[in-house]
């Protein structure tokens, strides 16, 4: 496992913009998704500046793809409905009950809440679920997973004519999406991200979540792995619950034809940028 040095600064201390330029010109006209998720979602400012971000990387000729979560705000709302709820394998067991709350909350509240801070940063997002224009079509994961979807196949050409236009919209994608049987299926945001960097031909898949990558087993950070790293990680148990769909995704998403996957801390400041544009780069590159 190899490592690479960790920046520990914000964006304005990383690089000035001639620096960065090389960088901004490897991604130019290139498709990211990034996944949005964990507790920078509920934080206000973390958000704002999520926005900031978002657009300034397609202001910089990039083509971002927002796929989001909404863990806490599905676990606060079930807890406020009494609605008990459980976790088998790093995955939410969702009865009908629970993917319609999965539904609202997701699909309602968070993406029209993201949608509208990238508006307010000076971009153009449009809000979408899996089910729109069969972006995604889910199965049933197993019986008891209840209706945790994956996904069957996938239909990206509402995002490709999005992000092309001119000027450029910035899809922010909800994972509820439908099934053939007309079911509505709670599908895991890292993996609808990765079914969907892999469908777009994306050089880049960023997880945002709430530690800094991934950990060995003395909780020291790995900064870059390949992908016989990541099958060690998850076989030997270092990998655990929540990372191990996320390793999962990564695998999937590199023999997918996704170039490299990142898996980072949403919550330090401008993370992505430092990722995209610094040597140093931040959370674990999975390449």
């Amino acid at each position: 496992m190899k490592t690479r040095r960790a920046n520990e600064t914000g964006w304005s201390n990383a690089k000035t913009l001639s620096e960065a330029l090389p960088f901004i010109q490897r991604y130019s006209n290139q498709t990211l998704v990034i996944k949005f998720g964990g507790h920078a979602m509920v934080d206000e400012d973390l958000t704002r500046q999520f926005a900031n971000d978002v657009v300034l990387l397609q202001q910089f000729g990039l083509r971002p793809v927002i796929v989001h979560g909404g863990g806490p705000q599905i676990g606060k709302m079930l807890e406020r409905l009494s609605i008990k709820s459980e976790f088998v394998d790093g995955l939410r067991v969702s009865d009908i009950e629970t993917v319609e709350i999965a539904e609202m909350v997701l699909s309602g509240a968070i993406n029209k809440s993201i949608v509208q801070a990238i508006n307010r940063a000076g971009g153009k997002a449009v809000g979408l679920s899996g089910k729109d224009a069969n972006l995604i079509t889910a199965r049933k994961i197993s019986k008891k997973h209840g209706f945790a979807g994956e996904p069957e196949q996938t239909d990206v050409s509402v995002i490709t004519a999005l992000t092309h236009a001119k000027p450029g919209f910035i899809p922010v994608i909800s994972p509820i999406s439908g099934g053939a049987d007309n079911g509505s299926y709670n599908v895991n945001a890292d993996t609808a991200a990765g079914v969907l960097s892999a469908a777009l031909g994306a050089s880049r898949l960023l997880l945002l979540t709430d530690v800094d990558g991934v950990l060995d087993k003395e909780k020291n950070l790995l900064t870059r792995l390949n992908l016989d790293d990541v099958n060690t990680l998850i076989q030997d148990g270092t990998a655990q619950g929540g990372m191990i769909p996320k390793l999962e995704t990564a695998i999937e998403a590199r023999k997918g034809g996704v170039d490299a996957v990142v898996i980072l801390n949403g919550r330090r400041a401008h993370s992505l940028l430092v990722e995209l544009f610094t040597d140093q780069g931040a959370g674990t590159l999975i390449a």
